[in-house]
């Protein structure tokens, strides 16, 4: 399932996958992988600066992620232009939700602005079932 945001003009897309390879359930231990695609459909070049993140566990556990880039990158995004990455996170339970922002920039006159990263959940397949 794919989950979209947009927030003046800019497009957030997230999928997620579960990574049976790498979890051990039997040690709470759920590894799921997330591919976020950001589209700037806005008529300004912007910098994406930070992350701002809030995962929830099922065990009642909330973490608070906060940094600079994403993934050791802090890209550049002429009008049209898209950057993809992808990334992980590890859950003590096998379902749980993930949301955030992101800090641009305006390249123009260096304004900043949070973009919204949409909720999305992290679900261990058979629990769909």
């Amino acid at each position: 399932m794919i989950v979209t945001a947009i927030t003046e003009g800019i497009k957030v897309c997230v999928e997620t996958n579960y990574q049976p390879e790498y979890s051990s359930p039997g040690q709470y231990h759920f590894v799921f992988t997330y591919r976020i695609t950001i589209e700037n459909n806005s008529a300004y070049t912007i910098k994406l600066q930070r992350r701002h993140w809030f995962i929830h566990d099922a065990n009642n556990t909330v973490r608070e992620v906060e940094g600079e880039g994403v993934v050791g990158q802090q890209p550049i995004l002429e009008p049209g232009e898209k950057h993809q990455y992808v990334s992980g996170c590890n859950l003590r339970s096998g379902y749980g939700k993930m949301y955030g922002t992101y800090l641009m920039e305006k390249v123009v006159d260096g304004s900043q602005f949070e973009v919204a990263i949409p909720e999305f959940n992290m679900v261990i397949p058979f629990l769909l079932n």
